[in-house]
């Protein structure tokens, strides 16, 4: 009988905490969880189609889990599998294909794990999905800190999206269970908690909104931080803002979409937003929080983005008072509006633009952490051994390395900093 289950995971934090609760049931079920690089009778691959190198990676990854152990089943959930599943299907060596609702029923669809001729191909209509599938970080992870799903799918029609494709409409997570299972993550000592959701700004339940849920939060008592993934500048409201300002339990640290900083650009991506209203709200953001860390999503090479545009968006965020960026590379996407569009930007072009943007995210860095020379931050320091270097973020999102104790892991610590190195600041503990 097969006893030991690997599981691998591409994409957001939001597809993390689905890979540990599934992880779990395999746990709950005496199975042992052992890491994607050893030898295991199952390999589970949660899969995202964000870009166009989905297939690529899905391919690649099913070769090294058979590479280990010929014989092994494999199962290939997430996304991807939503929108691709006979083309996952018909990879070799691929058992069981689950849709983004259906790998949460794994259990009860799976008879067994015992290869098969043909791939089994489980996955409801978009269309179909109504309910909500609860994630958060378990007994599967050896995180310090947890994902913690609160919401799912997305109404958002995004011309260059294919989310709302593989998640269906937005949904949340019942507003009493989600304090019930925060109180958990919290008593199982999680010391940081990061709030997850496709659009996770977009949380209704009833009369209650995202601003509720965190007020509620941010009462509990503990040691304990929380962090927002990431949410729409137009669902980031003057309550969040302030509540992050007053309360230290709410980290000092928001990530904020933008896309494109051209007028023309925006419009044809069908977001929600101008660049004005952006431009306003960061600097909003900066003048209640000075300290604040925030970063920035980008695509860069989208159809119709002439050289001017590029310079709009690069001149906009060179000038914000931003931390970082994260920047994607637009990939066609079938069955979007944007693959109809004109004006493809050649992929050379697509991958110098990125270059740049990524040095500028480089520079923005490293201003930001030099801002924090000489200044005493409260560090949560995690598990991993870095050469004799713990290192650990902070509120702000400082990522900052000291010399290894085993009694700093999962803790808080004031460091003061005191330089930059390799892309982390260092310093010295300080008593407060």
């Amino acid at each position: 009988m097969p006893d030991t289950v690997a599981l691998y995971t591409l994409g957001c934090k939001l597809n993390f905490s689905e890979t540990s609760t599934i992880g779990n049931q395999f746990i709950e079920r005496g199975f042992r969880i052992v890491d994607f690089k050893e030898k295991a009778d199952i390999y589970i691959l949660n899969t995202c189609t964000v870009t166009d190198n989905a297939d690529k990676e899905c391919r690649q990854y099913v070769r090294k889990a058979l590479r280990l152990n010929p014989d092994a089943f494999i199962i290939v959930m997430g996304c991807y599998a939503q929108l691709r599943s006979v083309e996952i299907a018909n990879i070799l060596g691929v058992d069981v294909v689950l849709g983004s609702n259906d790998k949460f029923k794994l259990f009860s669809l799976v008879e067994d794990f015992k290869k098969k001729d043909h791939a089994c191909i489980f996955v409801s209509p978009t269309e179909d999905i109504n309910d909500f599938g609860p994630a958060h970080s378990t007994d599967a992870d050896s995180r310090t800190r947890a994902f913690f799903k609160l919401q799912d799918g997305c109404d958002y029609k995004c011309s260059y999206c294919t989310i709302p494709m593989a998640r269906g409409r937005s949904r949340s997570m019942e507003f009493d269970k989600a304090i019930a299972d925060f109180k958990q993550l919290v008593d199982s000592g999680y010391k940081e908690i990061v709030l997850t959701g496709v659009n996770i700004g977009d949380y209704t339940c009833g009369n209650k909104d995202f601003y509720h849920l965190l007020k509620e939060f941010v009462q509990i008592p503990g040691e304990f931080r929380i962090r927002i993934s990431s949410i729409e500048p137009n669902l980031l409201t003057d309550d969040i803002i302030e509540l992050a300002s007053n309360s230290d339990k709410l980290c000092k640290h928001f990530h904020i979409p933008l896309q494109s900083g051209s007028p023309k650009i925006l419009k044809l991506m069908q977001r929600r937003y101008k660049v004005s209203d952006y431009d306003s709200l960061i600097n909003k953001i900066k003048n209640k929080i000075p300290e604040c860390c925030i970063g920035v999503d980008v695509i860069v090479g989208f159809p119709g983005e002439e050289d001017s545009d590029f310079v709009d968006t690069y001149n906009f965020l060179r000038d914000l008072p931003i931390s970082y960026l994260h920047v994607f590379t637009y990939s066609e996407r079938p069955n979007t509006k944007a693959i109809e569009m004109e004006g493809i930007v050649e992929k050379y072009e697509r991958r110098k633009r990125n270059n740049l943007l990524t040095n500028l995210s480089h520079r923005k860095r490293n201003l930001f952490y030099s801002e924090m020379n000489n200044k005493v931050l409260n560090i949560l320091f995690e598990a991993e051994n870095h050469n004799k270097i713990i290192k650990g973020f902070s509120s702000n999102y400082v990522r900052t390395g000291i010399p290894f104790s085993e009694s700093l892991v999962n803790s808080f610590a004031s460091v003061k900093i005191e330089s930059i190195i390799d892309n982390y600041c260092t310093g010295n503990i300080v008593d407060i």
